[in-house]
């Protein structure tokens, strides 16, 4: 999907004479995190808020341009690398560069949010699966044959976490047969952490636990 129909220029690029008094002033008019500088037509970076507000207002963005921060996204680059782009930066825009790298303008994080919205994992219906195995014993391969094995498809999937050397896999797999996709991973070693009513093993567990407690306290 082209990211060109989200390139926004509504916020003028800076100029690195600009005066930190001037940035400060539409910082306080704007919601963004991060303001880009360009210097003869060529982007050099961004320049952040909170670092603006520890600068003196007297002097230039040249005076600071150690501190500018050079992330950027291409025009040409998918929108999901452009997400993570954003979450690497903690910025909420984002610079678009042509080859060349000509500013063309910015894009929000709001709305690449929205493309995310329309992806199958959140639009299409179904249920939420999270897993978790050793990093070097899992397989995405070995995940998607326990899923179509019991004739569910996966919708997405993704690494949630990863924690001394356990992963966390979260995967959305179309309606189907829960109990029995949940024993097959766990057949295969997986733990399960997310809860699911249909967990039939959980339930047994908690059967058992109520009765041994009942038997105890006779």
């Amino acid at each position: 999907m082209s990211l060109t129909e989200y390139i926004l220029n509504d916020v003028e690029i800076l100029n690195p004479h600009m005066k930190i008094g001037e940035i400060k002033l539409l910082f306080n008019e704007l919601t963004y995190t991060h303001l880009p500088v360009e210097s003869d037509g060529i982007y050099i970076g961004c320049i952040s808020e909170n670092d603006v507000r520890c600068f003196e207002a007297n002097k230039s963005i040249d005076d600071y341009r150690y501190a500018l921060e050079g992330f950027f996204t291409r025009d040409t680059n998918y929108w999901l690398d452009t997400l993570e782009a954003f979450a690497q930066n903690s910025s909420n825009i984002m610079p678009v560069l042509d080859e060349e790298n000509h500013y063309l303008g910015y894009l929000e994080l709001s709305e690449i949010m929205t493309l995310f919205n329309e992806t199958p994992f959140l639009s299409e219906s179904g249920n939420i699966l999270v897993v978790e195995k050793a990093f070097k014993d899992y397989s995405f391969s070995e995940i998607s044959q326990i899923v179509e094995s019991n004739n569910a498809h996966i919708l997405g999937s993704f690494i949630s976490k990863i924690e001394n050397d356990m992963a966390q896999i979260t995967i959305k797999i179309s309606p189907s047969g829960m109990n029995e996709i949940i024993q097959s991973f766990r057949r295969y070693g997986y733990i399960i952490i997310s809860e699911h009513q249909e967990d039939t093993f959980n339930k047994n567990l908690k059967d058992r636990s109520k009765y041994l407690d009942k038997y105890l306290n006779i």
